[in-house]
């Protein structure tokens, strides 16, 4: 019989770092740094536990560092769950349908801006090359303005 035990937010970080561990960004940094600094950027901008859950676990189905299996099962909330694949992008789906999904999930777009914020931090651009930065920036810049976080 499964653990039913909800999953504690130290847990959900253990779960992260361990499915993520070896992979970097594209600056080469561990990636458990980017999943942390989403996961303090919901809490600063008054997140719930459930959305500090979704944002160390944002890109874990993305990035296949955990199935989706995996989340289906784990005791973590409906919601929280829920968050986790608004925020997974799909092969082939575009921005405005993302964005959508994110828009329609309740909690969602408070992580979604977060990674964002953390993605788009002058200080990790910096250390990319031009053409990556400049791309990058200007993706993070239209999916802020198709969920509506400019102004």
């Amino acid at each position: 019989m499964p653990d039913t035990t909800p999953l504690t937010l130290a847990d959900v970080e253990a779960a992260a770092r361990a499915a993520h561990a070896g992979q970097t960004d594209k600056a080469g940094r561990p990636y458990a740094e980017h999943l942390r600094a989403v996961a303090e950027g919901v809490r600063r901008r008054g997140g719930d536990d459930e959305q500090v859950a979704a944002a160390w676990l944002h890109d874990a189905v993305e990035d296949d560092a955990l199935p989706r299996r995996w989340l289906e099962e784990a005791a973590l909330s409906r919601r929280t769950k829920d968050i986790v694949l608004a925020v997974t992008k799909r092969d082939g789906e575009p921005p405005e349908a993302y964005a959508a999904r994110i828009l329609a999930t309740p909690g969602a777009l408070l992580v979604k801006e977060a990674d964002l914020a953390h993605n788009a931090d002058p200080a990790r651009l910096a250390v990319l090359d031009e053409p990556t930065r400049t791309r990058l920036t200007e993706k993070y810049a239209r999916m802020r303005a198709l969920l509506g976080l400019d102004g």
